[in-house]
């Protein structure tokens, strides 16, 4: 990841002592005198399922909260609240604030020195490139997974958007503006879904344009193409202008992609502020929970959902601390949105083929793509060790991380969702990892573990656009 910084839906919400919320009769007492003059922060609450929304407006105003949104299906509101207790008055397991963290961490040492979605300094970084008469030869990851060739058969449909929830996508890049399509954009920083432009369209990083040219980009004049110029492509915004992206715009992302029912989206980050959300921790468990609900209710109606592994160079399953809070880590805990269930999680590989020596690893690693690596350099005149795509004003650039490589496998997706229209995400999950090419642990044994077909650092193997499109 570079700046941009993660089945069935139960029919109760179970607090930890195993008691059921029941939200308060119409005729509940008025609402405490609450607090006016603080800065208000949104936060997730959870509820039963299709709980009546004049139930949560009502429970929200009694304990001095306000809705910004509520998404019945999943029984999920997004709520606003000065009150430095709303979570307590709600229940710390049913309700939490991601930027209340980040403004009151728990300890001095929780805040983050870093931007948001940075794990490492290998994927901070945009290098531009100049704009040559013919980009392709500098496209060394289209040619790792037979992207051109691919191509020549099929570019995609125009039937298939992909949604890419990240930091918006530039409208007016040359690469961008034919696939780009406003209508099934929007902003969701808030929690509740804003179509107007300047919701969708990026601010301060080109972080989600550089991930939509390697999707869907095509620009003839300058011979650069990314892995299905064919499907259209949807602008989700979900990181704000603090290179956050909180769990409530996740979940009104989520929730945007099942709406428009999305074939497939592309989740270049993990939800902040900490790196691990744990299910069993107060008010990390609502989080948890609300957006497990909102990606396996987007699963649910036909979105496959591809996440970045992530930059930290580690095996999440063997982490005992988050590097980001100052909290245990065990089984019950995961970075978001690739540890739920149903979501194809990409590591990343560099120009020989190896594994990104950023790249995060483990069980969870379903396939792997070009993500670059600095020590990996193509040879001279095929580009750098970091893939190009589209930046901001029209220009070209390079970015290292599985922030890179997670794209990459989005747009297969995207093919193979092409392909075979209406196929379950299942079956286009199932297809995505049988037609990757093996890649096999070698000399990183033995802490890459596994068979060849299915091991910790590559998964199924690399992406193969050809494959997708026979």
């Amino acid at each position: 990841m570079s700046r941009i910084r993660r089945l069935l839906v139960p029919a109760l919400v179970v607090a930890a002592a195993g008691s059921v919320f029941v939200a308060p009769s119409a005729g509940a007492a008025p609402a405490p005198q609450c607090d006016t003059a603080s800065a208000p922060f949104n936060y997730v609450v959870l509820y039963n399922p299709r709980t009546p929304e004049r139930k949560v407006d009502s429970e929200l105003r009694a304990k001095c909260g306000e809705k910004v949104a509520y998404y019945p299906e999943i029984g999920v509101a997004v709520a606003t609240s000065r009150n430095a207790d709303f979570q307590e008055k709600i229940g710390v397991f049913r309700a939490y604030s991601g930027g209340r963290d980040v403004a009151f961490p728990p300890a001095a040492s929780a805040r983050s020195t870093r931007s948001a979605v940075v794990d490492t300094k290998e994927s901070e970084e945009t290098t531009s490139v100049a704009v040559e008469d013919d980009l392709s030869a500098q496209q060394w990851d289209m040619r790792a997974i037979q992207a051109p060739e691919a191509n020549k058969v099929s570019g995609g449909s125009r039937s298939v958007t992909v949604g890419v929830l990240d930091s918006g996508i530039e409208p007016t890049h040359p690469a961008l503006k034919a696939a780009l399509d406003p209508k099934t954009s929007a902003g969701c920083n808030t929690g509740a879904p804003d179509t107007t432009p300047a919701a969708w369209a990026p601010t301060n990083s080109d972080h989600g344009t550089h991930v939509a040219g390697t999707i869907a980009g095509k620009d003839t004049a300058r011979g650069f193409t990314g892995v299905a110029p064919g499907v259209k492509l949807a602008s989700v915004k979900v990181v704000n202008d603090d290179g956050l992206i909180l769990p409530e715009a996740a979940v009104c992302g989520f929730m945007w992609a099942a709406k428009h029912r999305f074939p497939v989206t592309n989740n270049s980050y993990y939800i902040d502020p900490g790196m691990f959300y744990c299910s069993k921790e107060p008010g990390d468990a609502a989080a948890y929970e609300a957006v497990r609900r909102a990606v396996t209710y987007s699963t649910g109606r036909g979105v496959l959902n591809v996440a970045a592994a992530g930059n930290s160079g580690f095996d999440p399953d063997k982490q005992t601390v988050d590097p980001n809070r100052p909290h245990p880590v065990d089984s019950s805990c995961g970075i978001l949105p690739k540890a739920i269930d149903g979501v194809v999680t990409v590591s990343a590989i560099g120009y020989a083929g190896s594994k990104s020596s950023y790249s995060n690893y483990g069980n969870d690693v379903s396939v792997t793509a070009p993500g670059g690596d600095r020590a990996q350099l193509p040879p001279t005149g095929q580009g750098a060790g970091c893939p190009l795509s589209t930046i901001f004003n029209g220009a070209y650039g390079t970015k290292c991380g599985t922030s890179m490589a997670s794209p990459h496998a989005a747009g297969v997706a995207a093919l193979l969702a092409s392909k075979y229209r209406h196929a379950p995400p299942r079956l286009l999950t199932w297809l995505l990892e049988h037609q990757a090419d093996t890649v096999e642990c070698g000399t990183a044994a033995p802490v890459c573990e596994g068979p060849a077909k299915d091991n910790s650092y590559y998964g199924h193997g690399r992406v193969n656009a050809l494959d997708a499109v026979k």
